[in-house]
């Protein structure tokens, strides 16, 4: 079948950050005066809050029996600042995600909490970039869930078959979309997760503008 629309995921896919995450969350503790927090733990709590509106739940969770001052909100506010603040584009992606849009419908489908995920989106410019913009936050369930791919084909009017999805995590976008029936490009980078080979194509990051479209041209 014919590639009728693509779908991308956000975060080490489409935009990068300039300073690792870890270093974004320890200068948010220490903004907010919280307790130390590791990465790791943060990506569990994470995980379990993809539906939430904002990351007031994921600090909540991390910071619950703690001897703290420090409040959900602030720690949230303060980690987005951070986060947003760092975030750039992948070089040329938007001129990409135009030229593309002549061909195809295209979708964006990223995990998160609502505001963090649309302040990203509306920082880098992005808000009128997709045909479909869906953050997790706002539906029953997160990637890799099937339910989530089935939202986005629902807003693109396309069937899981014709509508390729571009991501880089291996569970999230490479099993769930796969899994949810749609042809998967995994974008690879270095430290990035291994090249999956539940994925229909694999395109390094530094060249997903040059590769991407004749990589979905021949799907």
């Amino acid at each position: 079948m014919t590639i009728a629309a693509v779908a991308f995921d956000l975060d080490e896919t489409l935009a990068v950050p300039t300073r690792d995450r870890e270093t974004l969350l320890v200068e948010a503790v220490e903004a907010t005066g919280a307790p130390a927090l590791t990465r790791q733990a943060y990506l569990e709590a994470h995980g379990e809050h993809l539906t939430a509106e904002t990351r007031e739940p994921i600090f909540e969770s991390l910071l619950s029996g703690r001897d703290t001052e420090a409040t959900a909100a602030d720690l949230a506010a303060a980690y987005r600042e951070r986060v947003t603040g760092a975030l750039v584009p992948v070089p040329g992606v938007e001129d990409l995600l135009s030229d593309l849009r002549r061909r195809y419908r295209v979708g964006l489908l990223t995990n998160g909490p609502v505001v963090a995920q649309h302040d990203k989106v509306r920082t880098l410019g992005w808000t009128d970039a997709f045909d479909a913009l869906l953050v997790t936050g706002s539906l029953e369930a997160g990637k890799p869930d099937r339910r989530a791919f089935e939202a986005l084909l629902s807003e693109l009017g396309t069937d899981a078959a014709e509508t390729a999805y571009v991501g880089d995590d291996v569970d999230a976008d490479v099993a769930g979309a796969t899994d949810a029936g749609l042809p998967v490009v995994q974008v690879c980078y270095p430290g990035g997760p291994e090249p999956d080979p539940r994925a229909a194509a694999h395109v390094d990051r530094d060249d997903l503008v040059s590769d991407l479209p004749v990589v979905l041209a021949a799907l």
